[in-house]
């Protein structure tokens, strides 16, 4: 599985983007997608997910300003950002978690198992 994201760039705060990350392979639909990001000197961290049948969760930093989404005929999952402020400014990455049985940690790095390249997302003042 190889996982493209793309969409970010430099904007001024209270704008909006929206990320896409598109995967390759055929089992898509069954896939946990979510997206985290990494700020400089910074742990990676989770931002949103979306389950196979569409039940999202947020951090708390992003709830009413971010919203995730699939389209599962296309392969790709979405981050859409609006209200954007420079604390968001890092470099996203989207993921897939391989289900199996039982959901692992949604917000834990470690319960994914595939990774995009990462797109970067820089939010002036």
């Amino acid at each position: 599985v190889q996982l493209q994201a793309s969409g970010g760039g430099l904007v001024q705060a209270g704008v909006s983007l929206r990320l896409s990350c598109v995967a390759s392979g055929r089992t898509f639909s069954s896939y946990f997608m979510a997206w985290f990001r990494q700020a400089p000197e910074k742990e990676r961290e989770f931002v949103a997910a979306i389950s196979s049948s569409g039940s999202t969760y947020y951090t708390d930093s992003v709830k009413g300003r971010f919203t995730i989404s699939r389209d599962n005929a296309a392969n790709t999952a979405y981050l859409q950002m609006n209200s954007l402020k420079p604390e968001d400014t890092a470099v996203y990455y989207c993921a897939a978690q391989v289900v199996a049985g039982a959901i692992r940690p949604i917000n834990r790095v470690r319960s994914y198992d595939y990774w995009g390249q990462g797109t970067q997302v820089t939010v002036s003042s």
